[in-house]
């Protein structure tokens, strides 16, 4: 067992973490067509509990919202019910979670809208993959440009879901402003191009996700608000050339709202849009203030590194979470990891390849017992 900065507590929000690291939000489809979150849900994140704080899978605000098949909502008393449980067994298990707010915007398909096109900041379409749908893999559409309106309309869905976090017992709430969902959407110059108050110069750009986070702050104290932005990232057709002018000042006006934490797609993995250097942590640590989580693809002597070198405060780990559940342990101990690289069943209605990933404990057992016979 080493001692290492990745397993001292840190103080967030009136709580103090166990650890230094953050299970991601990772987008499973467990949920069913219901989209009302379950026991197997619940397993899932109980088995991973020893995190030093959860950030559930991405979470539909409302209807339009939705761009996946099978995952959870916020926007019913059921869903509430549900997330309700989930939250209680991780509590119950000495963990701590927040639930990650999320509207996808043009990255959906009317097959989930009875028909009605995705939302977007402009009617631009995202160029190349294809999208799942209900109804089967389909192209993307050319969406309908948000009017004021629908910008009202959904910024008070953010405040509802808001609301239905706290009910659900939630510890905070992160809103997701990364990946070239909405928000993102709003932010990026590639996938925004109106002329009015939404569009135009980065303070416009902006407009939106400030709307969004005064209705979110109107709910939540400000110290349990996170938000997770993507400013390197090229999925879902983002990255436009002012990448670091937008992002800095995205950053300096979420630092100006005094919120809990800054969740940032820092390095060069998962869809680079190689547009210039990549903005690192280091550059976000100079711009804002409180808690810094840093996410892509770290291991764990990056992780150390990053958090060493003051550059973040936490660090996130997906893949590598989900076929070594008891990941925490691991890391502390130097044991092996489980091979991470085939997602062939990550995603999709039951147990397997969710839950029935054995910690490093219940395999070295099986191994000592089969040795005996």
């Amino acid at each position: 067992m080493t001692d290492s900065v990745l397993f001292s507590s840190f103080d967030w929000a009136e709580n103090t973490l166990q650890n230094r690291m953050v299970l991601a939000p990772m987008t499973r489809g467990r949920a069913g067509a219901d989209r009302i979150p379950n026991k197997i849900m619940g397993d899932h994140y109980v088995q991973r509990a020893d995190a030093g704080l959860i950030i559930t899978e991405a979470t539909a605000i409302s209807e339009e919202g939705i761009g996946w098949v099978d995952t959870p909502g916020i926007y019913t008393d059921k869903m509430v019910e549900g997330w309700r449980s989930v939250v209680n067994r991780v509590h119950e298990a000495g963990g701590k979670i927040v639930l990650q707010l999320w509207h996808t915007g043009r990255a959906s398909h009317s097959d989930f809208h009875n028909g009605n096109l995705p939302l977007s900041a402009s009617a631009i379409k995202i160029e190349g993959d294809e999208i799942h749908t209900p109804k089967g893999k389909k192209p993307y559409e050319v969406p309908k440009a948000m009017t004021f309106d629908d910008i009202k309309r959904t910024v008070q869905d953010y405040k509802k879901a808001a609301v239905n976090a706290k009910a659900a017992g939630f510890d905070g709430v992160e809103v997701h402003a990364a990946n070239g969902y909405l928000i993102n959407q709003f932010l990026d110059s590639r996938s925004n191009q109106r002329t009015d108050n939404y569009g135009g110069s980065v303070d416009n750009r902006y407009r939106f996700l400030a709307e969004v986070m005064d209705a979110v702050l109107s709910v939540w104290d400000k110290e349990h608000v996170g938000v997770r932005l993507s400013p390197n990232g090229g999925f879902n057709d983002m990255g436009a050339d002012d990448f670091r002018e937008t992002f800095t000042f995205v950053a300096q006006q979420l630092n100006k709202l005094e919120i809990g934490y800054l969740h940032v797609m820092d390095g060069l993995a998962f869809g680079f849009h190689e547009r210039g250097e990549a903005m690192s942590l280091a550059e976000f640590r100079a711009l804002f203030d409180g808690m810094i989580i840093g996410n892509c693809g770290y291991n764990k002597e990056e992780a150390e590194k990053r958090l060493s070198d003051g550059d973040g405060d936490m660090i996130a780990f997906g893949r590598p979470w989900i076929t070594n559940p008891d990941l925490p342990t691991r890391f502390k101990h130097n044991y092996p990891l489980d091979s991470f690289d085939d997602p062939s069943s990550w995603y999709g209605s039951s147990e397997e390849g969710y839950n029935d990933f054995e910690t490093y404990r219940e395999k070295s057992g099986k191994d000592a017992m089969t040795s005996l016979t």
